[in-house]
């Protein structure tokens, strides 16, 4: 077992969800040594053409990861994973925090085709498929942004890419919609938290809308410009939002989450022309995380 391969006992966990072997005539065989080369590009960000040869043959390494970020394979496997955290009591609700952090673009990322991707062997387009290719111009070149939420233990349970440009509040509840664990034992998937935190960047009045109307205790500052405008609206302006400091400096655990994803350097550093594998790429790294015990 080299370094940074799953482990005997992440490979247990990860068996049981993964597409059965032996069939498409013989297509999908060692599992084990494939995801161990994926997971190895993800820890190093070498390009495909350089993995080591006892991960076979590069290409086939990347059809697997290509097809699996297309087809929802990955995400199927992340969900199931979340699942097993659940029914065994490692996913902290207690407080679950959003935030987001932009990863620079490297130049082998631009350039995809302007013609949208299809799924391997279907005629529809990939599910985290963006016409932008979540692409952004800044300053600095080109970026994007991963959009997350992350639970108490310092483990992402819900992810989104867009453009590096794009805003955090507006992203606020297309996160927070894309939170469902499943129950092993039957019933609906789990959607919300105890209690949510985010920053002065999600402070709007859609977003604190949206929390009460799920009936979800929320924690963010108000900045202080919305604050003035409120006071200034008089007994308009609604009442002043609670806001308790000692629960916010647990807002941290997201912030450590990020810095876990970005361990994976082709996270860090986008290398990927397509959004949804870049998307695959991010959830192998989740993954990951949730294996580890």
């Amino acid at each position: 077992m080299g370094r940074g391969d799953l482990t005997n006992g992440e490979w247990a966990r990860l068996k049981p969800h993964l597409p059965k072997s032996g069939q498409r005539g013989g297509r999908w065989v060692s599992h084990r040594r494939v995801i161990n080369g994926i997971l190895y590009r993800n820890r190093t960000g070498v390009p495909w053409r350089d993995l080591p040869a006892r991960f076979g043959k590069w290409k086939t390494v990347y059809e697997r990861h290509r097809r699996w970020s297309a087809d929802s394979t990955w995400d199927k496997i992340y969900a199931a994973v979340l699942a097993d955290a659940d029914a065994e009591g490692r996913i902290d609700w207690s407080m679950v925090s959003v935030d987001s952090t932009t990863c620079r673009a490297h130049q082998h990322a631009a350039g995809a085709r302007k013609r949208s991707p299809r799924v391997p062997g279907k005629r529809r387009t990939p599910r985290q498929h963006r016409p932008d290719e979540g692409l952004g111009r800044s300053r600095g070149g080109l970026t994007c942004k991963i959009h997350l939420a992350g639970e108490g233990g310092r483990r992402p349970l819900a992810l989104l890419i867009t453009p590096g440009q794009w805003g955090d509040a507006p992203q606020l509840i297309p996160v927070m919609e894309r939170i469902r664990v499943g129950r092993l034992s039957g019933g609906r998937p789990r959607t919300r938290p105890d209690r949510l935190g985010g920053d002065k960047a999600y402070s709007s009045r859609r977003n604190r809308r949206y929390l009460r109307r799920r009936q979800i205790k929320h924690t963010i500052p108000e900045p202080k410009n919305q604050r003035a405008n409120r006071q200034r609206r008089g007994s308009k302006g609604g009442r002043p939002a609670g806001f308790d400091k000692t629960i916010y400096k647990r807002r941290n655990e997201v912030e450590r989450t990020i810095n876990a994803l970005k361990n994976s350097r082709a996270v860090a550093t986008r290398f990927d022309k397509r959004a949804y594998v870049f998307h695959g790429t991010v959830t192998v790294a989740a993954i990951r995380l949730w294996l580890r015990t």
